[in-house]
């Protein structure tokens, strides 16, 4: 398996795998939703989906990037926006409350690391190791991706106006 490389201020760490490419089927996933129920691809059946995964929102990046697709297409009912982190279902809830990103709906890999390791994204060396990467990733209705970008520096932002546009 070709694994993918990112850094981290610089530094290397290296993910199990690569994102679903464009054109594929995405993988389906079990993640933890903030009133902890498992959630699946099937929950979001019938609405394109912009997927940001992040390592925690408890970062800066995390933070903005999250009030970017919140902003930008939290008017759309034909659109979610799923914010997926490790961080626990309780975190996410404050930091949305917080930063007012109500029409994000966040997931949690609290119960299990699948998601990021079917999705390539896992981090499986350096200081990180255990969550993921940073990455933004667009499904039509149908859950066939339509845009996958790896962010190749941890601490930089996704580009917003290609997921954006990929949505159309």
């Amino acid at each position: 398996i070709h694994m993918a490389q990112v850094t981290l201020h610089g530094s290397p760490a290296n993910t199990n795998g690569e994102l679903p490419a464009v054109g594929s089927q995405a993988p389906d996933f079990r993640l933890v939703d903030g009133a902890l129920n498992d959630l699946t691809l099937a929950d979001f059946a019938g609405k394109k989906k912009l997927i940001s995964i992040v390592p925690s929102l408890d970062t800066p990046t995390c933070a903005t990037s999250t009030k970017v697709f919140n902003q930008k297409l939290g008017g759309r009912s034909d659109v979610v926006v799923l914010v997926v982190s490790a961080d626990l279902p309780f975190a996410q809830g404050r930091f949305c409350q917080a930063e007012g990103t109500a029409d994000v709906k966040t997931l949690s890999m609290m119960r299990s690391r699948n998601f990021a390791k079917d999705y390539g994204m896992l981090i499986e060396d350096g200081p990180l190791a255990g969550i993921t990467a940073r990455a933004a990733l667009v499904l039509d209705e149908n859950n066939t991706v339509l845009h996958a970008e790896l962010v190749g520096e941890i601490g930089d932002e996704p580009n917003y106006d290609a997921a954006i546009a990929a949505l159309g």
